[in-house]
């Protein structure tokens, strides 16, 4: 296999992609009957990387990639501070909310409020 670099086109991409901005962090979650599921890719990034607040039914995540200070050919790798806010459907139960890395992935475990826990209603027959 052959690889063919045409340089000056390489490095004006690179010039542009050093420009910092803030992005996104892309997630995904599911709902359980009790909880919420939040899972993100944050790879290369520790627990105290990261900071997780959680308010009412309100969660935020933010957190900064290192980046480092080489010239590359293409650099694609998350660089520079990130931060997303999210409301979910339901109240969540703050004290009771677990994160966990592994792997590279955050993963929350997001309680809901008892108030936000659908409720079985029995009939009575007369």
């Amino acid at each position: 296999m052959t690889l063919y670099i045409q340089p000056y086109q390489f490095r004006r991409m690179v010039r542009q992609q050093q420009q910092p901005q803030q992005r996104a962090l892309n997630v995904n979650i599911m709902e359980q009957e009790d909880a919420y599921v939040l899972s993100a890719l944050v790879p290369g990034l520790k627990a105290e990387d990261l900071n997780i607040q959680v308010l009412e039914n309100m969660i935020s995540i933010e957190g900064e990639y290192q980046s480092a200070d080489a010239e590359y050919l293409l650099n694609e790798l998350p660089s520079g501070a990130f931060r997303r806010a999210l409301r979910l459907p339901a109240e969540i139960q703050s004290e009771k909310v677990q994160a966990k890395i592994a792997d590279g992935v955050l993963t929350l475990n997001l309680p809901k409020a008892e108030s936000a826990k659908p409720k079985k209603i029995n009939i009575s027959v007369n």
